[in-house]
């Protein structure tokens, strides 16, 4: 066992992961963070990093060989032990670090299963795990016959673009081939298609160690990021009934997912959708991250694990080869509502229910968190939460455009 201390180059072009940044350096570390020039006057835990780094741009603006450069610089003074993403953004260039300085940790085939769509979706197919019917944009042939024998409406995605970003609803062959001529020769590549199958859409977070899902806990999203990114709203998610059988179920699933992607350590996020025509699980999408929209705090309302904080332990014990071992988990329940605002630090004070656990933090946003021992009574909370929020305090914001795409 190697208890000394290990350098960790953790990689975040969006202001998240404080607690990761803190628990690892609570483990003896050294925490070099990397992040965007936009992002210096965040309040980033400087006090539990060791030196910060900054990139002009933001996500794909950050000029990778002069990333490569500038950590291969510093690889001359420092042994670099670990190179950690916090973002979805940061998988393809963390395995990027790791492929060229030969660090160890997921490389970029496998990374591709967390980030790129049309690898999920091939690597799902492969391994029997049911997803719904889809095509790539490289072959013209290929798209007619999806076409022509995949019952519409379908949707158009971003390859590796995080969430709904930049996804498009078509219900006609025509309107398809339109939007994909309008994508142009480049982008069409960076797009795939596949049959929307409508309903309830659930996200299963977890932890993993060895290759094996240690934890794991399944909530449904009472509005889905589909709908937020395309019509704006409030944002809702809350953990289901423990043991029930979609528990059992996505669990089951997700835990092979998991294993045939490749993960071995860590956070993940996975995304499934139980279709209302046929009642089925489908798997959507999966990520090597704690979820985003302050999910992390919902999930340790109501099991006591903060997905951060064991995800540097996990990190921390697989550099040292120290074992890692979950901390007790509570079964409560847990919900979230968030909206964009139109103040910058909305007064949420008059919700004082003795369920609230958490209120978000981010300017622009309103949002809490609620836990309970009942279900029921998260719902409850969630559903006025969401009324008194969208007629007091919710804006909408214009979708942009994408416009540039991994």
């Amino acid at each position: 066992m190697d208890s000394s201390t290990k350098n960790f180059i953790c990689v975040s072009n969006y202001f998240k992961g404080n607690d990761f940044l803190i628990n690892l350096k609570k483990q003896g570390n050294r925490v070099y963070l990397i992040t965007s020039e936009k992002l210096r006057d965040k309040p980033w835990a400087v006090d539990y990093i060791d030196e910060i780094y900054f990139m002009p741009g933001q996500d794909v603006d950050w000029d990778l060989n002069g990333l490569l450069a500038g950590v291969a610089s510093l690889m001359r003074h420092k042994k670099i032990d670990s190179i950690v993403a916090l973002d979805d953004f940061d998988v393809e260039k963390a395995t990027f670090l790791r492929e060229n300085l030969r660090i160890d940790g997921m490389g970029q085939t496998t990374g591709r299963y967390f980030r790129d769509k049309l690898a999920m979706r091939m690597k799902a197919a492969s391994a029997g795990i049911p997803i719904p019917p889809f095509s790539s944009l490289l072959n013209d042939d290929e798209i007619n016959q999806f076409a022509d024998t995949v019952s519409p409406p379908w949707v158009l995605k971003p390859r590796s673009e995080a969430s709904a970003s930049g996804i498009m609803k078509v219900h006609y062959k025509e309107d398809l081939w339109q939007k994909i001529h309008e994508l142009g020769d480049t982008n069409r590549l960076k797009y795939l298609v596949e049959q929307f199958k409508p309903g309830a859409v659930y996200h299963c977070d977890g932890l993993n160690w060895k290759g094996k899902t240690l934890f794991s806990i399944t909530s449904q999203y009472l509005s889905t990021p589909m709908e937020i990114s395309q019509g704006g709203g409030i944002f809702r998610s809350a953990t289901i009934p423990y043991d029930c059988k979609d528990d059992k179920d996505i669990k089951k699933i997700n835990e092979k997912i998991l294993k045939a992607f490749g993960m071995q350590y860590g956070a993940n996020h996975t995304e499934f959708i139980k279709c209302n025509d046929d009642g089925k699980i489908y798997f959507l999408e999966t990520a090597s991250r704690v979820g985003g929209a302050h999910l992390a705090e919902m999930v340790e309302a109501a099991s006591g694990v903060n997905l951060w904080a064991e995800w540097a332990k996990i990190e921390n014990g697989l550099s040292k080869d120290i074992e890692y071992n979950l901390p007790t988990i509570k079964k409560e329940f847990a919900g979230i509502v968030l909206t964009l605002s139109k103040f910058e630090h909305p007064d949420l004070s008059n919700f004082n229910d003795t369920e609230v656990y958490f209120r978000v933090p981010l300017e622009y946003h309103a949002g809490l968190i609620v836990k309970s021992d009942n279900p029921a009574r998260i719902r409850e909370l969630l559903d006025d939460y969401a009324e008194r929020l969208s007629k007091d305090f919710a804006t909408v914001a214009k979708q942009e455009t994408t416009k540039k795409l991994h």
